[in-house]
């Protein structure tokens, strides 16, 4: 579904040039849930802006769905950024409807689709309410739910749950797998939680520190489904754990 082939990001500084990303070599399948961690400036979400199509690269080729990303955004893709993007001045309904009615749908299909999203989201008694009366992790879902309801093939999360309390996280975390369980999207996260990306991913990969490259892409031997709340008791998340820090905290030691 997303091919990245020595993919590279440089830009023109007073100093010269400055690679944020040397060489990043990947391939993610449909269906597949994607982490990727790494030091902070090694251009995480650079990929992931290249891989959407706003920002070209400077070197190699990205393809989604066999199409060669050039500038343009990938048809059937969604975007969750770091901060929510949600209009003050709707309401929940009003938001999650938002990109279907840019798209044309007809007003009996938005009503009808909403209402299965707001449902899937555990959002329905609040279709209501404004965002100011929304909690951080109620905003953060109905920011999911705007992406979902144009039916991406294949959703972008940068950072989505940063800013958020363990116990909300842990939660939306929950949310997340069902809905990626039920609707079966391509996904592709930047995250700095090495715990976060376990949780919920197929595989998790390593970037190095700038110039970035992969060193390592771990497949997550943990079936579904998978209880957010116990698995960091079990064996099999402890393993990946230490396999994963053992390349990502000689990253850190090396930023230091």
């Amino acid at each position: 579904m997303i091919e990245l082939d020595r993919v590279g990001k440089a830009y023109p500084t007073r100093q010269g040039v400055t690679h944020a990303v040397g060489e990043v070599s990947l391939a993610i399948g449909a269906g597949e849930f994607v982490s990727i961690v790494g030091p902070s400036g090694c251009g995480k979400s650079t990929l992931l802006n290249m891989i959407a199509g706003f920002l070209p690269p400077t070197a190699g080729e990205i393809r989604v769905d066999g199409q060669l990303v050039n500038g343009q955004v990938p048809p059937k893709l969604g975007y969750i950024f770091q901060k929510d993007t949600l209009l003050p001045w709707f309401s929940v309904r009003k938001n999650v409807a938002l990109g279907l009615k840019f798209q044309g749908v007809a007003p009996d299909r938005i009503a009808s689709r909403v209402a299965e999203l707001l449902e899937l989201g555990h959002l329905a008694d609040f279709a209501d309410a404004y965002p100011h009366q929304l909690s951080g992790g109620m905003r953060r879902r109905v920011a999911l739910l705007m992406s979902l309801a144009v039916e991406p093939r294949i959703l972008l999360l940068d950072e989505p749950f940063g800013a958020l309390d363990t116990h909300t996280k842990t939660h939306l975390h929950r949310e997340l797998i069902e809905i990626w369980r039920k609707l079966g999207q391509t996904i592709v996260m930047v995250t700095h939680d090495l715990d976060e990306a376990i949780t919920l991913s197929d595989r998790v990969v390593v970037l190095s520190g700038p110039p970035s490259r992969v060193l390592l892409d771990e497949r997550i031997a943990i079936p579904h489904p998978r209880d957010v709340f116990t698995l960091r008791e079990t064996p099999q998340f402890t393993a990946h754990v230490q396999s994963l820090w053992s390349v990502l905290g000689q990253q850190f030691r090396a930023a230091a």
